[in-house]
């Protein structure tokens, strides 16, 4: 494993102290949000993670290696540089032996982060069941990433533009935990909740992690979604948000726009229409999410020992 992972010297303390460890994506940077807001956004969430006793390990693929934790110059580099790969399980392979800059998505930094021994990543909200699949056939991987990963995933549920009830039964047939914090409902990224019930409802990060360790402990493979629903003030109406998917979705299929071109579309022409907004929405969840997904990290390091 040495020849391909590399620790940032902050990680490489972390792991030898025992500090909690949180895994960052940097997907969200490269292909997520405009400059600079990528770049803002991902220096402040490092931050609050920090600031929760938790160390953050943001990854990507460099100068083929998978990089854990970035330096504050790497960061500029992801939020600014051209032909930036998207990464998933199938292309890690590739971009390593290629040398190219590759950043991460929600399956490649589980994987990543399972290699460097982390158990927590907070994202902004997971892929899954896109709509119309029926016909397209077109799922995420990072629903089979939660289903053999022994990662913990924080995330405001499923992004908003996929077909969420579709996304919950691919995930229920996986065995994959879907856990409401706080919340009886799975939060639809912009909007704090759905027309779709949870089974499991916890209200402290150390029940997660207890719930986590037991799990793992009996030998259950991959992780788990820890549903944790954007702040009220910054939530967007379903309806308002629903109508402006519709919109984005048919612009897509008009414009023959498929793969994992889709997704990074279908957002970009949500900020668009939403004036901005889905991006303020976008930025406050994830925050929201580091805050939350650092109490677990501390909690899971905690009941490890």
């Amino acid at each position: 494993m040495e020849k391909y992972l590399s620790y940032s010297q902050e990680v490489l303390e972390a792991k030898e102290k025992g500090l909690p460890i949180v895994a960052l994506e940097s997907t969200i940077i490269s292909h997520g949000m405009p400059y600079p807001q990528n770049v803002q956004t991902a220096r402040e969430v490092e931050e609050i993670v920090r600031s929760y006793g938790a160390v953050p390990a943001t990854i990507a693929i460099i100068d083929g290696q998978l990089k854990i934790g970035l330096t504050d110059e790497e960061l500029e580099m992801f939020g600014n540089a051209e032909g930036v790969a998207k990464a998933s399980r199938r292309d890690l392979g590739y971009l390593l032996a290629t040398k190219k800059l590759g950043a991460t998505t929600v399956a490649a930094t589980m994987i990543a982060a399972e290699l460097a021994g982390i158990e927590l990543f907070v994202t902004g909200g997971i892929g899954g069941v896109h709509r119309g699949a029926e016909k397209t056939m077109d799922i995420s991987a990072d629903l089979e990433e939660l289903a053999q990963t022994n990662v913990a995933v924080v995330c405001a549920g499923a992004k908003s533009i996929l077909d969420i009830g579709l996304t919950l039964e691919y995930l229920e047939t996986k065995g994959v935990p879907v856990v409401g914090y706080n919340t009886d409902t799975l939060p639809a990224f912009y909007s704090r909740e759905s027309e779709f019930g949870l089974n499991i409802k916890v209200e402290t990060p150390e029940e997660i992690a207890d719930m986590m360790r037991a799990k793992w402990d009996l030998g259950l493979k991959g992780g788990a979604v820890v549903a944790n629903p954007i702040p009220v003030e910054d939530a967007m109406e379903s309806s308002f948000i629903n109508n402006i998917i519709e919109k984005a979705l048919k612009e897509a299929e008009e414009k023959g726009i498929a793969g994992k071109e889709v997704t990074p579309f279908l957002l970009g022409k949500v900020k668009e229409l939403t004036e901005g907004k889905s991006l303020e929405a976008n930025i406050a969840l994830v925050k929201n999410n580091a805050v939350v997904g650092s109490q677990i990290a501390v909690a899971l390091q905690k009941n490890k020992k």
